[in-house]
């Protein structure tokens, strides 16, 4: 695989492998397979189909986790934000900074998120152990 410069200082150039990718955000390898069904993260493929994601991938799918997680936005929600995001050309870096910004006028403080975050994490261990059942 040869490498661009310009994509490299884009954050473009494709080196993380779905494992290495979740193991960085922390989540399930089903959780990118998902992102990228859903049309979210979509990673580049090698010639033998694996996936390999660049550094804005991992930055937009914290920025993903972010939605989910603390703000309780779900799937659809999410490629809404998306799509209004790379409308107004923010660079994907930049997406959590402007998130905590439009929460934080809204009086959406880390206390709240937090309360999303255990509301949502309460939900999925009550799914994981119907699941056991």
């Amino acid at each position: 695989m040869k490498f661009d410069k310009e994509k490299e200082n884009n954050g473009n150039v494709p080196m993380f492998t779905i494992g290495a990718m979740a193991q960085a955000l922390d989540v399930h390898i089903r959780t990118l397979r998902i992102y990228d069904e859903q049309g979210l993260v979509v990673p580049e493929r090698t010639k033998y189909n694996r996936r390999l994601y660049t550094q804005n991938d991992l930055e937009k799918a914290r920025f993903i986790m972010l939605l989910t997680r603390n703000f309780a936005v779900n799937i659809m929600g999410v490629k809404i934000i998306l799509k209004l995001l790379e409308a107004t050309k923010i660079k994907p870096e930049l997406y959590m900074d402007y998130m905590q910004t439009i929460a934080k006028s809204l009086n959406i403080n880390e206390e709240i998120q937090q309360d999303n975050q255990n509301m949502i994490s309460k939900r999925c261990k009550g799914y994981k152990s119907a699941l056991k059942k």
